[in-house]
């Protein structure tokens, strides 16, 4: 099971450092993330588990605000620095594929509960993409001109970034990665192409692919409309690589990949147990050994500690491992997992190198031939090797398990694939104006493109009506029956009842902060109609004589995407379109949308819309980026208003209606698209 963990405490913890006559502190803590429980195994007698393991999905968002000196950890810069520091260190405990195993019975095998083998390997094609957006502009704006876009990639905490094309808005990578991925279920692959610039580089659009979909279509060639831009798509081929035993797919999996030696073949999990009778003494140090920081030690007849603080470091190929240091112990115990993908098992080997990070010194070896793994039973290998250039009696333990990657699926089929996870959907704001009575959910899915094509498969839309939830029903934490996220867009549920009265508790909370009692920015847009109170009772005013007494007068909806990016700490609102506004005048109204990220209301916190003359139900499909921490984000509402521009003498200026939205949500990081009622006051 998931659990949304969401830790705020005002913690108050000093430290007093006399000799250097300073205090430090910590004030207040923020933790949030999503932590997994898993009970197994399970048992016939009580306590019907055998044990629980708990870990992270990805790493958990921490804020830390800092008290007395400490309070220079508060700079920008030095203040991400510092958590970053943390949040490693949560990771290397408590993030996948660490975890944290209680046994709750005795004859549990905690090996291969602490250390699982992963679900897969994910190998990535990164092909290409077309009509991306140009950001690099001339001649100061006046030509758009073109972009020099990369990719990132990432699946839990294995990050990728592709090669950069100049001046390209086609650009074709032909990029290869591989991820072994330790859970799929709630997991997700998530791409993101940039603009690479001197000084900051732009956003391009990205996309999510659900890994649990993904594993159950084993493989997958498609073009994906890029996410939270206005053109774009990006073509990938995904293939799910399942783990098996035996030579046989060995051969085939080596014959796959003949033409790409920086592919893989195969898995290989190393855990690394323990280590017994290391070099204690100074005279049993190899020959490498710094002993002339001991000479005037000895020379004054003084005992000289020399016991190692051994760590051991792990190579196969390009890659390099190093576990934890064990400080002044010649038996240390390390119990660390490890997880190489090995190109060919016939010719290459594992190296282990057994250091000592105090004396700066190596401490023994062992080299182990992948292709011994072949000839035991399935593959495994338990053994006290003997290290060499060590100690007489030194030994380490190792446990060896090599798995072949295999892809059970070769061909792919006509059929379309709903393996994305879908935030906007661009086209459908405009199709949905030529109708508003009908509220529906768009789902996009392209046809799958074969490898030996070369023509473009034509996007097929499939359209499903929405389902209505009763008032006062929260979405939040709700899931699917496969244990994934259930977006807002993917239900089509309206929950106006619930976003007012979490809104109504969100302005309370600010209402209570203290930083809302001091004096604004003195950049304050004097523009906006949340510093100017009239404008809301001008529009009330206004709907008084459009009501004529009658029934409550609509003042339409507007129709967005929100969501936030963790990875670049930023908010990405796109407003795709109004419907049914009020007509201010004959020719109807001069709309336009104006944002707030409350309670920044300065000038420099403005983002506006372009203005669409003589239209009730115009459509902009316009992105707007906001700064902000996803501990931040909570603190925060969005504030949208419809204005009318009207002319230079125009009387018919002001507020066409408004919307306050909350952002506590847990599924802004997924994010939705979703039609809001405008009302005067934004409730």
């Amino acid at each position: 099971m998931d659990l949304q963990i969401s830790f705020v405490a005002n913690t108050e913890i000093e430290m007093d450092i006399k000799r250097y006559y300073c205090k430090a502190g910590i004030k207040s803590i923020q933790l949030h993330g999503v932590l997994r429980v898993v009970l197994e195994p399970l048992m016939g007698r009580m306590p019907l588990v055998g044990a629980f393991s708990l870990f992270f999905l990805k790493k958990p968002l921490l804020d830390v605000g800092w008290a007395g000196l400490t309070n220079i950890l508060d700079i920008p810069g030095l203040n991400g620095f510092s958590d970053s520091l943390i949040q490693d260190v949560i990771s290397s405990y408590l993030v996948l594929p660490n975890r944290i195993t209680v046994p709750l019975v005795g004859d549990v095998e905690l090996e291969q509960l602490r250390f699982p083998m992963p679900k897969g390997v994910l190998r990535i094609h990164f092909l290409e993409a077309q009509d991306l957006e140009g950001k690099d502009k001339l001649f100061g704006g006046l030509i758009k001109g073109k972009s020099d876009p990369y990719g990132v990639i990432q699946v839990a905490n294995q990050i990728f970034q592709s090669k950069t094309i100049k001046e390209c808005l086609n650009p074709k990578w032909n990029e290869v990665f591989e991820a072994t991925v330790y859970e799929h279920s709630g997991q997700h692959l998530e791409i993101e192409i940039f603009d690479e610039d001197p000084d900051k580089d732009d956003f391009l659009g990205s996309l999510m692919i659900d890994l649990s979909k993904l594993q159950r279509e084993q493989k997958v060639e498609q073009w994906f409309n890029l996410e939270e831009a206005s053109s774009g798509k990006l073509h990938l081929r995904l293939e799910w690589l399942s783990l098996q035993s035996g030579v046989k797919m060995l051969q085939q999996a080596l014959w796959s990949i003949r033409t790409n030696d920086s592919l893989s073949s195969a898995l290989l999990m190393v855990y690394l147990d323990s280590a017994r009778n290391l070099p204690s003494e100074q005279l049993e140090f190899p020959p490498d050994a710094p002993k002339h920081q001991y000479r005037g030690l000895l020379k004054s007849g003084r005992k000289v500690n020399s016991d190692p603080s051994p760590y051991v470091q792990l190579t196969v190929g390009p890659k390099t491992y190093e576990s934890k240091v064990r400080y002044k112990t010649c038996e240390p115990l390390w119990e660390e997992a490890f997880t190489f993908l090995v190109h060919n098992p016939h010719t290459q080997e594992l190296q282990v190198e057994v250091k000592d990070d105090k004396h700066k010194c190596l401490l023994g070896r062992v080299r182990v031939a992948l292709g011994r793994l072949l000839k035991d039973e399935d593959m495994t290998l338990v053994q006290q090797f003997s290290l060499n250039n060590s100690g007489p009696n030194s030994t380490l333990k190792l446990k060896l398990v090599l798995k072949i990657l295999c892809l059970e699926k070769e061909t792919t089929s006509g059929q379309p694939y709903l393996v994305q996870v879908r935030h906007t959907t661009p086209s459908a704001a405009t199709s949905q104006i030529n109708n508003p009575t009908t509220t529906t959910t768009t789902t996009h899915s392209i046809q799958s493109t074969q490898s030996t094509s070369t023509t473009h498969s034509t996007p097929t839309i499939h359209t499903t009506p929405c389902k209505t939830v009763p008032t006062g029903v929260t979405l939040r934490g709700k899931r699917g029956s496969e244990g994934s996220p259930v977006s807002l867009v993917q239900t089509g549920m309206q929950i106006d009842s619930t976003r007012r009265d979490s809104t109504q508790r969100d302005s309370t909370r600010r209402n209570s902060t203290p930083r809302e009692s001091t004096h604004r920015d003195s950049s304050q847009s004097l523009a906006s109609d949340v510093s100017l109170p009239t404008a809301a009772l001008e529009l009330q005013h206004r709907l008084a004589q459009l009501q004529n007494g009658s029934m409550q007068y609509p003042l339409g909806e507007v129709q967005l995407t929100i969501r936030h990016s963790s990875q670049r700490n930023k908010l990405i609102v796109v407003i795709h379109a109004c419907r049914n506004l009020i007509s201010l005048g004959k020719d109807g109204s001069d709309p336009y949308i104006r944002l707030y990220l409350l309670p920044d209301m300065s000038r420099s916190g403005r983002r506006k819309t372009s203005t669409m003359r003589k239209n009730l139900n115009p459509v902009y499909d316009q992105s707007f980026e906001f700064i902000v921490s996803a501990v931040e984000l909570h603190r925060r509402t969005l504030d949208v208003a419809v204005k009318n521009a009207g002319g230079l003498l125009s009387k018919n200026k002001g507020l066409l209606g408004k919307v306050l939205v909350d952002l506590m949500s847990e599924e802004i990081s997924k994010g939705w698209t979703r039609w809001y009622d405008l009302s005067a006051d934004g409730s």
